[in-house]
């Protein structure tokens, strides 16, 4: 099938519990796990801090951090490093733990269906909407949010880029 313009390339990444799809600029790369530096204070989805590149990147779980999971197996878990959006310019790569390599998607109007949900169901802390595709269903995440509670995790003040 031949890109259109309407296209955007895409990325499902399987954590405990769901998908998340992401842009697929948003990955900067896929990784083994490290041994995460613990974060005194940290709440259970920061996991702690990686190196990767000369930073030292907070790694979370988003399955824990929204609640669709209690744990997320670190034993053949994969770190999709990620772009951060620049709210924080101490946090510019954060790391999320996934359940083995992305898979690559192309996306259009056609393909990407929000699911309806009930006026009563509450989506998850730092999920945007869940969609439907193809065959999948995934989870879109608030990364702004994500960040944010990020830097509030590891105590950083916060700053926005504008005007940068």
């Amino acid at each position: 099938m031949p890109q259109t313009s309407e296209d955007i390339r895409g990325v499902l990444i399987q954590v405990s519990g769901g998908k998340v799809l992401l842009p697929n600029a948003t990955v900067a790369e896929v990784i083994t796990l490290p041994e995460p530096q613990p974060v005194d204070g940290a709440p259970d989805w920061l996991l702690g801090r990686i190196p990767w590149r000369g930073w030292r990147l907070p790694l979370f779980s988003f399955s824990v951090l929204t609640g669709i999971a209690e744990l997320e197996p670190a034993e053949t878990a994969r770190v999709s490093v990620l772009k951060a959006l620049g709210n924080h310019k101490r946090i510019p790569f954060m790391a999320m733990l996934a359940q083995g390599f992305p898979r690559l998607t192309t996306l259009n109007p056609d393909i990407i269906v929000p699911i309806d949900r009930d006026d009563e169901e509450e989506l998850p802390p730092c999920v945007l909407s869940r969609v439907s595709i193809r065959d999948d269903i995934a989870m879109i995440p608030d990364m702004e949010k994500v960040e944010d509670m990020l830097a509030a995790a590891l105590e950083l003040p916060a700053e926005t880029s504008a005007g940068a």
